[in-house]
């Protein structure tokens, strides 16, 4: 495929969902298929300890992070200064995707694109792109405003994780869905996989369907909240932990405490083992597996955060030094 003609102002694909819902494996779909774009990428994580930037493809390249902090709120004047800063290099690519945090509430993302002069100049909100998790969404919708925002702000819908749930389920949530956003264009998925000419680039966003959610969008105010009981905690090791440690430990954890651990992942340095082990937890349901190999440059130390509610935070970190070698 040719790289599409240039236009005047830089596209940006914002991906937004609830924790888990799967925003970077559909990022590492973008960056992964052969279309000839290139795009510069901003990754915003709740927590201190930068994991999603490490899993995203080419991380080396055009990847910004933001972490300990939302990108709907504290951290949002340094997505202004990232901004600012890559225009001043915007022949080096086609287009920029912001991966925001599982917590963000779109709208004040999308409000900086049409409140700030310099980034309106610059830029133009492509299309605002939701990634909701088929099996979690029923209960995130009962118990996560952001949650039902990022349905309802969004101009394509990404219902992942189908295989998780039976048919019932699907058009049950699918009707939840469609109650919040009519007017989205709604996929069906299984890890993201999807055509990716369905995300990136597609001249989506509606301004008008915004205004009819929030008439005051374009006044700039932001009165958004998160929800005060969720936070993060994050441990470091600076070193290896031992498989046959961790393995059964993580299981414990999210088998007794998975009701408030809503979401939890990590990279970690295996003995023995020359690739990374990533591991990923959405309450109960956890994968993992080996990726790529530890670069020369990188320390081969490992990191775990968890999110949710009512954390015991010295029992995970006595629990997790305990999975030393």
């Amino acid at each position: 495929m040719l790289p599409q003609a240039r236009e005047a102002k830089i596209p940006v694909t914002v991906i937004t969902g609830y924790l888990g819902a799967g925003k970077t494996t559909l990022l590492n779909r973008i960056l992964s298929e052969p279309h000839g774009r290139k795009y510069a990428v901003i990754v915003n994580e709740f927590g201190e300890i930068g994991i999603d930037n490490d899993l995203v493809v080419g991380a080396d390249e055009e990847v910004f992070e933001m972490n300990n902090g939302c990108i709907c709120c504290t951290v949002r004047g340094d997505l202004i200064r990232i901004f600012e800063g890559l225009m001043k290099r915007a022949s080096r690519f086609d287009g920029i995707i912001v991966e925001t945090t599982g917590l963000a509430d779109p709208a004040p993302v999308a409000q900086t694109f049409f409140v700030d002069d310099d980034i309106a100049a610059t830029t133009r909100l492509d299309s605002i792109v939701t990634v909701a998790d088929a099996k979690f969404l029923p209960d995130r919708l009962r118990d996560a405003h952001e949650a039902e925002n990022q349905i309802a702000f969004a101009d394509t819908i990404l219902l992942n994780k189908t295989d998780l749930v039976s048919a019932e389920e699907l058009r049950a949530v699918e009707a939840r869905i469609r109650a919040i956003n009519p007017y989205a264009k709604l996929h069906h998925t299984t890890n993201c996989n999807i055509s990716i000419s369905d995300v990136p680039d597609r001249k989506a966003f509606d301004l008008d369907h915004i205004l009819e959610l929030d008439p005051y969008f374009l006044s700039g105010d932001d009165h958004h909240e998160h929800d005060d009981d969720l936070r993060s905690v994050s441990f470091l090791i600076n070193g290896e932990v031992d498989p046959e440690k961790f393995l059964p430990w993580i299981h414990s954890v999210v088998q007794i405490n998975g009701a408030t651990i809503l979401r939890s992942k990590g990279i970690l340095a295996f003995p023995k083992e020359p690739r990374r082990y990533v591991y990923q937890g959405v309450h109960m349901l956890l994968s993992g597996n080996v990726q790529r190999e530890w670069r020369e440059s990188e320390p081969r130390q490992s990191g775990i955060v968890f999110i949710g509610r009512d954390l015991d935070t010295e029992g995970l970190r006595k629990g997790f030094e305990n999975c030393m070698p």
